[in-house]
This record gives structure tokens, C-alpha cells and sequence, in this order.
């Protein structure tokens, strides 16, 4: 019965590993992070032993904005410069216990009546710095570690009526 359950949980474990994968931000019971462990040592065993096919989750629960904030890049010149540069600053963290791909962002520029005036989206290698993807090279193959938080400045050019904005991860 017991190899049974171990050959599952190896056959399967491309599902049930991301399934299980506590969040890493506090919000999780600490029996729970410590079973997960567990069944990571458990898992590299069996990989060893057996081989693996890993493959990285793509989980939008995993991302967590933890701040979002536009501003003009000149706060001197504000209205007064007529291509409207500002610079949207995002901290996001892969809170999941487990490396997940890294996602696209999208950033949704409202008017004063909550339309959508322009939307823009970011792919991984845009949004990353240049020398974070050179220290990882292989991060679209291996996602982005656990607990990893980034701190972004997008510059971004605003419609002139745009009132608000919502940024927001997504999987193509």
C-alpha cells in the first residue's frame, strides 16, 4: 500500500506538488509548511532515484502585489509636459513554496468613471531587470524562487484623461 502511494504521489507529482504548496507569506500553518517539506525531501529522493520531468507552475494565486504606485517621473513639470511620462513602481513576490514562471504583467489606465482607457502588458523580459535576468538565465525553464520579491519602475506615458489604474498578473 505504501509503494503504491509513494509511485502516486511520483507519477502525479507535477499536479500535486503545486496543489500543496503552502504560501510562504504567513498566511500558512506552520504544520502545513513543514508536511510540504517533507514531502519535497520525499520527492527529491524519488527523483533521484526514478527521474523526473519537472515542469514549472503557472498559478496566478502564487503572485502577490504588494504595492502599486504611479507617479509623474518629473514631479516639477507634472501637467506641463505633454507626452505625460510617469512611472508605475510594483513590488510582487512569489509567495508559493515552490519556483512558479514568471507571469505578465498588465496595467489597465482608467478614466474617472472606472473605463478602461488603455491597457498595457508587460512580458517577463520586459519587467525584469536586465541584470536579474543575467544572473538567471534560465528562468523562463525554471520560474522564479519561492519567496523571490521584485521592486519594478515601468515608465508608462498617460492618456490625458486617465484617473486610475489596476495592475494584475496574467498567463498568456
Amino acid at each position: 500500500m505504501l509503494l503504491l502511494l509513494v509511485f502516486g504521489e511520483h507519477l502525479s507529482r507535477n499536479a500535486l506538488l503545486p496543489a500543496l504548496a503552502p504560501r510562504i507569506d504567513g498566511t500558512s500553518n506552520s504544520i502545513t509548511v513543514r508536511a510540504f517539506h517533507l514531502l519535497q525531501r520525499i520527492d527529491e529522493k524519488l527523483c533521484r532515484s526514478l527521474g523526473c520531468l519537472d515542469r514549472v507552475v503557472s498559478d496566478f494565486a502564487a503572485w502577490k502585489i504588494t504595492s502599486a504606485a504611479l507617479s509623474p517621473e518629473n514631479a516639477r513639470e507634472g501637467l506641463k509636459n505633454a507626452a505625460n511620462q510617469s512611472l508605475l513602481q510594483v513590488e510582487i513576490q512569489n509567495r508559493l513554496a515552490i519556483p512558479v514562471l514568471a507571469p505578465n504583467l498588465e496595467i489597465s489606465l482608467t478614466d474617472a468613471e472606472e473605463s478602461e482607457i488603455k491597457a498595457m502588458q508587460f512580458t517577463p523580459q520586459e519587467w525584469l531587470s536586465k541584470a536579474w535576468q543575467e544572473s538567471h538565465p534560465d528562468f523562463l525553464k525554471k520560474g522564479i524562487s519561492s519567496g523571490e520579491i521584485f521592486q519594478l519602475e515601468l515608465p508608462i506615458s498617460l492618456p490625458p484623461n486617465a484617473a486610475g489604474y489596476r495592475v494584475r498578473v496574467l498567463y498568456p
